[in-house]
């Protein structure tokens, strides 16, 4: 059963978080890892490259070891300078490794279904980059991944990521599945179009205005051999606690992280969550309202997310879980079980 719709901000949203951001946007330093072993096996000494580049080599794996995008570009740049290969980011796609994503890499790889898989991609983007926001649009039978650009990448950024989801879904799933159809931002390189059709087996189109992913919905719904809601939430939790410690100025995500930590205790309150944002009540209810949001809201979201994910899990009773959701008692989980769901939690948990 796969978890609640998860979409990226609004428009308003979006420029909110763009106009509070007065730091250069980052990516995730393990991204850093996989170009090197590109690099690597195109028979290049990498640590020259990283050197001429003026980025260190030896970043870590850690989420909160960063590379600025400019420092990134600049090391793609040399790369394929040196590479001769105008196709170095579908390259590099081939080298990322779930881990160089850390916790958001292992809930994806234990997600129940591919479309519980993307609905992590977009929540916990920001963890691997802070270049875009990501969203998903489910349409007849198919699914769009859209990528909303907020700053220049360069093409290879773009070409090693979305690369890397495909490859990664046809690991998991199975090495058949194609996408619908691929439309990139960047121009066509002038050698052509080939290796993207080659590697994505769908339409490649270039010069969108936004990246877009489309897949086959039906696929996106069929259980995992490999899934492991026990595994996956842990890591989200992991994700959740990181991304609201790496944008400390996006109270969403510092509201959503303090959610999940007192819900437990039976006492989650707007009150208790704002002393612990060390803002009053009131000057939280102000963030929220300038991204469109309340608390309210993001309390049910939240409770809604861990509710499904916790049901998946079959070693939980369902009084275990109203006590970590902060219900007084399992008939008031059911009810609002239903409410979010449209089934109880023993139907959901049986389909």
């Amino acid at each position: 059963m796969p978890s609640p719709d998860t979409s990226a901000p609004s428009s308003a949203q979006t420029t909110s978080l763009s106009q509070e951001r007065n730091v250069p946007p980052t990516t995730i330093g393990g991204y850093s890892l996989a170009i090197a072993k590109a690099l690597s096996h195109s028979g290049v000494d990498a640590e020259r490259v990283f050197k001429a580049a003026g980025v260190p080599i030896a970043i870590g794996n850690d989420p909160f070891s960063r590379l600025p995008v400019d420092a990134l570009t600049r090391l793609y740049q040399v790369s394929v300078d040196v590479t001769h290969d105008p196709y170095f980011g579908l390259a590099v796609a081939r080298f990322i490794h779930i881990s160089n994503l850390h916790a958001l890499g292992y809930a994806m790889a234990a997600s129940g279904t591919l479309m519980d898989f993307l609905k992590r991609v977009v929540r916990y983007f920001r963890l691997v980059s802070q270049t875009a926001e990501m969203s998903l649009e489910e349409s007849g039978d198919s699914v769009i991944l859209r990528t909303r650009l907020l700053t220049d990448v360069c093409s290879e950024t773009e070409d090693a990521f979305i690369g890397f989801l495909v490859l990664s879904m046809r690991q998991l799933h199975k090495s058949s599945l194609n996408p619908l159809s691929v439309a990139l931002h960047h121009a066509m390189p002038r050698e052509g179009a080939e290796p993207y059709e080659q590697l994505f087996r769908s339409p490649v189109s270039f010069g969108a205005s936004q990246p877009e992913l489309v897949l086959p919905r039906a696929e996106l719904q069929v259980p995992l051999a490999g899934a492991c809601p026990e595994l996956a939430q842990y890591n989200d939790n992991i994700a959740t606690d990181y991304l609201a410690r790496l944008e400390k100025h996006d109270v969403i995500a510092r509201a959503r992280q303090k959610i999940v930590e007192f819900l437990p205790t039976g006492d989650c309150t707007r009150e208790r969550v704002s002393e612990a944002l060390h803002m009053s009540p009131t000057t939280l209810q102000a963030k929220l309202l300038q991204r469109e949001t309340t608390f309210i809201a993001i309390f049910d979201e939240t409770r809604k997310e861990l509710a499904c994910s916790y049901v998946q899990q079959p070693m939980r009773s369902f009084t275990e879980i109203a006590f970590l959701l902060g219900f007084s008692d399992s008939s008031n989980f059911t009810r609002a079980f239903k409410r979010w769901t449209g089934c109880s939690p023993t139907e959901y948990r049986q389909r």
